[in-house]
């Protein structure tokens, strides 16, 4: 049988404690591939139109608080190449969350609950292009969402191109909390066919994941 690619993982911490922990627990899973600082650069310097693309990298970010300094290590991570992340943090702060959803963060894990196991799921989930959230964070999200909604702009060509029906049932059940295989057998779709959905809606709308695309459609009132 053939062997399950790894994926790439680059882990940031702003404590040497926490790093040395998370490094030390994937280090021990089949499923991941640990990237150095120096990997990840060789990998940016890499990418060329001549050459095989770079493989995506998962950023596993881990912070006491996601605040404003949380926030940038963030925005260091996508400057340096990982179009995904996940987050573990402690204290969520509201705005920052939101601001960490518009940045590419697809998952978010709280300290308490940071086992290997839930660690690599979100890993796996967030290389495949799935969001995961917390209920309650998710139900936070929405409502910062829903204050923000008249005080935010739109994003460029939402307001012009809309959703289609299609895409709106999607990115509600997305809203729900539910997952590609759920979404698809409640609107009787192929999984392929969600998925292919919430591509051409992040892709059109210059969105940065499905967490993203729910929150934009919810300002503009769509869903």
């Amino acid at each position: 049988m053939p062997t399950q690619e790894r994926i790439p993982v680059w882990v940031k911490a702003l404590d040497p404690l926490s790093h040395f922990g998370l490094v030390y627990s994937l280090r021990q899973r089949p499923e991941i591939a640990l990237i150095s600082d120096a990997g990840l650069a060789a990998l940016q310097q890499s990418q060329s139109p001549y050459k095989r693309p770079a493989p995506t990298v998962v950023a596993l970010v881990a912070v006491d608080s996601l605040d404003a300094g949380a926030v940038q290590v963030l925005r260091a991570a996508t400057q340096r190449g990982c179009r995904r992340m996940v987050l573990i943090g402690s204290t969520i702060d509201d705005d920052a969350l939101m601001t960490a959803v518009e940045l590419g963060v697809s998952g978010v894990l709280r300290r308490t609950e940071a086992t290997a196991d839930r660690i690599v799921h979100l890993l796996q989930a967030a290389a495949a292009g799935d969001a995961s959230l917390p209920r309650d964070l998710l139900g936070r999200l929405l409502g910062q969402v829903s204050r923000r909604q008249r005080h935010v702009p739109a994003p460029r060509g939402l307001s012009q191109t809309g959703l289609s029906d299609r895409e709106t049932q999607v990115l509600r059940l997305v809203a729900d909390g539910k997952d590609t295989q759920e979404i698809a057998r409640e609107l009787s779709y192929s999984e392929r066919t969600v998925k292919n959905v919430l591509h051409d809606v992040t892709s059109r709308l210059q969105l940065k994941n499905r967490s993203h695309a729910v929150a934009y459609a919810l300002r503009q009132g769509l869903i």
